[in-house]
């Protein structure tokens, strides 16, 4: 059995962010500066959140790493980016040999995230925002840390703020300008409220990194689209200040639609988008039309599962009208909307009877209601990931 070592830790939190304006190809792969710039919304951490812990010990004989249970390896390009920049600040700010010394202890790293890893829920976000924030607060590194996020993520340097952030994707060759801004606040626009339907939890066949560099080398749609990128920003960040959800939906959902047309552009196509990812968005737009007007919005990162953006007032009744075209598969359907609760009623015949769409039982697995949420947060040390002997609880 394993003695109590000493060891020096911290555990935090960090939040998942869901683009309204979406990043897709990088100008630099090793330092991951994006072709254009992008904006998102950070989510609720009760529903959706990294966890990571991490620790330095001098009894520590090497850098190791665990991801929901399982032993990782540390020595990928971004992890070492990572790592290399921390302590590389953190020795900056040194003016003792005792602090020197922790700078070059070996440190322990456990992470875990509540939702699906890798199936296009922004996990690598939510887990590299974690892990920089946690190392920046092991080692007192302090001010912009957004842009070492963005050595393990692009989208990670987004899910260093709450509310509504962008990433800067700025100029210089070195990257020093390419950096997230918090837009507004988590409390500026409390009505808002985010549905995340879950159609697969897999892992996806086509990783992120992959997909952005293939449509890079070959999509002719791709510079239109970055075009087009700089005045889309301009009107979702007045969308975002005046809380004019209309606008704000359109262009969130016209977005989404110009990703995946320069994702089928690629040559071989990328497909991230399901059958049933396209009958959620036959749906919405369906739903729209009804109500004659703009009351929920669709958004689709590279994964087949949809984040629908709308306003408190409406969560109870169009969640009622999904859940009449996508019923849950089993009959116990107390597990199928997760997060906030929404009053259970069901979908009024009126709805139903405009909406010419079929029923698809069980294409949906589960529902995330969520909001919009703050940044990364440090937990009380009794949240800690570790045993006493500096490695994961089981």
């Amino acid at each position: 059995m394993c003695s109590d070592i000493n060891f020096k830790s911290v555990t935090c939190t960090a939040p998942v962010n869901i683009a309204v304006v979406k990043y897709w190809g990088k100008r630099n792969e090793k330092l991951i500066l994006p072709t254009n710039p992008s904006l998102s919304v950070t989510l609720g951490q009760n529903e959706l959140r990294a966890k990571t812990s991490v620790a330095i010990s001098p009894d520590f004989r090497e850098d190791r790493m665990w991801l929901n249970g399982k032993e990782e390896s540390v020595n990928s390009p971004r992890i070492q980016n990572v790592l290399r920049e921390i302590r590389r600040r953190a020795r900056k700010r040194v003016s003792d040999s005792d602090k020197d010394d922790e700078i070059l202890q070996h440190v322990h790293i456990v992470s875990e995230n509540n939702f699906p890893t890798a199936a296009g829920l922004a996990s690598s976000a939510a887990g590299y925002a974690c892990l920089v924030f946690s190392l920046a607060k092991l080692f007192g590194v302090q001010g912009e840390i957004s842009d070492i996020a963005r050595l393990g993520s692009g989208s990670a340097c987004r899910s260093m703020y709450g509310g509504f952030v962008s990433w800067c994707m700025g100029e210089l060759d070195d990257g020093s300008d390419s950096y997230a801004v918090q837009i507004a606040t988590e409390t500026h626009w409390p009505e808002m409220k985010a549905l995340i339907l879950v159609v697969s939890d897999q892992k996806k066949d086509v990783g992120s990194t992959e997909g952005m560099q293939t449509t890079v080398l070959t999509s002719e749609l791709m510079q239109h689209r970055i075009e087009c990128v700089d005045r889309r920003m301009e009107d979702m960040i007045d969308a975002i200040r005046m809380k004019d959800f209309p606008s704000f939906a359109k262009l969130t959902m016209q977005d989404s639609n110009q990703l995946h047309a320069v994702c089928l552009d690629t040559y071989p196509p990328v497909f991230y988008m399901t059958d049933v990812s396209r009958m959620i968005i036959r749906l919405v737009h369906a739903i729209n039309d009804m109500f004659g007007e703009t009351l929920v919005a669709y958004t689709f990162d590279a994964g087949p599962n949809a984040c629908l953006y709308l306003l408190d007032e409406s969560v109870p009744r169009i969640m009622s009208i999904i859940k009449h075209f996508f019923p849950p598969a089993a009959t116990d359907c107390s597990s199928f909307i997760t997060g906030i609760p929404i009053p259970d009623e069901p979908a009024s015949t009126a709805d139903i009877e405009q909406i010419c769409l079929p029923v698809s039982p069980g294409a949906i697995k589960y529902v995330i209601h969520t909001k919009v949420g703050p940044g990364p947060q440090v937990l009380d040390p009794s949240e800690s990931l570790f045993t006493a002997d500096g490695k994961p609880k089981l």
